[in-house]
């Protein structure tokens, strides 16, 4: 019997964002009897998915570094552990780790895999030209959608493989808790029968909360009763809390932190409302559609791809919180379109957005690397 494929995964930090959260979901679902799984990250401060990825025996190192100047310098030790560990293959997930760890690998003779999970025009131009100039280090690039893809191929001259591999969510982990929801409803003040809209996001200006501030405002304006959460944390977090108050927003709005359990925030929710002016394929839109929750977003990047506006979600242009606002009272006012969407939108992560889809892929994806690599796997 071969001996399992080692596939070690290299990223910035292990932190709440969505690129982060999907290895300790990704692992549950693997095969690991066919491979054994590596982590590996640079931000010391940035380890909220460090537990989980432990608990399930996975091993995790932290390559410490203060910034992205230290993170592109660390190149020889990731190629050092590479070797010690004994990987078959590097994946490599967002922009600075793609760069080291193409170095790592060629430095190591370990093929490498690269995830881009967003649009290449977003990247700093410093951050592209390096990107660019070790792109044909790599054996494959996974997209992780067809928007990403095409961003690629705009960018991109090179021969290497581009496969979409869509983003995936535990179903049967992100199902809604009743009593978890009338709990939490609870502790916030949340009066019976007000609507709860809300969201999970890290605090960057890709997010655009501002434009979600301005839309609160104005839904506080139509629905007296309306209440507000974001959960999650980031650089703009005063500023966005200095606005909230601006708005007159403080009352009804609860700014909930970061949450290693979101779940029963998700459950709380009547309504899931998005702002951002870019994507990729965001992961905490696919666990509030897999926890039945009606979704009002802007139509950016992937999201087209997962919400086709007016049968399991409604999408609005970008930069328009008038226009996310109208959305959000137009599912306020229509109990039957709410629940129709919700359950349109859960039908959909179940038929084309699984975790295990996307971990069988990505499987398939290694040995395909590793076949073409002339490994004896």
């Amino acid at each position: 019997m071969n001996k399992p494929i080692r596939v070690f995964h290299l990223i910035k930090g292990l932190g709440r964002g969505g690129a982060e959260m999907l290895l300790p979901s990704t692992l549950r679902q693997s095969n690991l009897e066919r491979f054994t799984y590596g982590y590996g990250y640079f931000l010391p401060w940035k380890d909220a998915a460090v537990p989980d990825l432990a608990a399930q025996g996975a091993e995790v190192v932290c390559f410490e570094a203060r910034n992205n100047l230290q993170i592109l310098l660390s190149a020889r030790r990731v190629a050092a552990h590479l070797r010690r560990w004994g990987a078959d293959v590097l994946h490599c997930h967002l922009p600075i780790a793609g760069v080291v760890g193409r170095t790592a690998g060629k430095l190591a003779g370990v093929p490498v895999v690269y995830t881009e999970h967003g649009p290449m025009e977003n990247y700093h131009p410093a951050t592209r030209m390096l990107n660019l100039l070790t792109w044909h280090w790599q054996k494959g690039v996974v997209a992780v959608s067809q928007d990403a893809a095409d961003s690629i191929h705009r960018h991109t001259r090179s021969e290497v493989p581009v496969r979409v591999v869509l983003n995936g969510v535990d179903t049967d982990y992100f199902c809604r808790d009743p009593q978890a929801a009338a709990e939490l409803r609870a502790e916030l003040g949340v009066p019976e029968g007000a609507p709860l809209i809300g969201t999970i996001v890290v605090f960057r200006a890709q997010k655009a909360l501002h434009q979600w501030l301005h839309a609160a405002r104005r839904l506080r304006d139509l629905h007296r009763d309306a209440r507000f959460v974001i959960v999650g944390d980031g650089p703009l977090r005063e500023p966005l809390q200095q606005l909230a108050g601006e708005l007159g927003l403080d009352g009804a709005l609860h700014f909930a932190g970061l949450q290693h359990e979101v779940r029963p925030y998700l459950s709380a929710m009547d309504l899931y409302l998005m702002s951002s002016d870019f994507e990729g394929l965001p992961v905490a839109l696919l666990e509030a559609l897999s926890i039945r929750l009606p979704v009002v977003s802007t139509a950016v990047g992937g999201i087209p791809e997962l919400i086709e506006s007016g049968r399991n979600g409604l999408l609005v242009p970008p930069g328009d919180p008038a226009a996310l606002a109208d959305a959000v009272t137009r599912l306020l006012a229509d109990g039957a379109l709410r629940e129709s969407i919700a359950a349109a939108g859960r039908r959909t992560v179940e038929e084309r957005f699984s975790v295990r889809r996307m971990v069988a892929e990505l499987e398939s994806l290694y040995e395909g690397v590793l076949a073409r690599n002339g490994n004896g796997h």
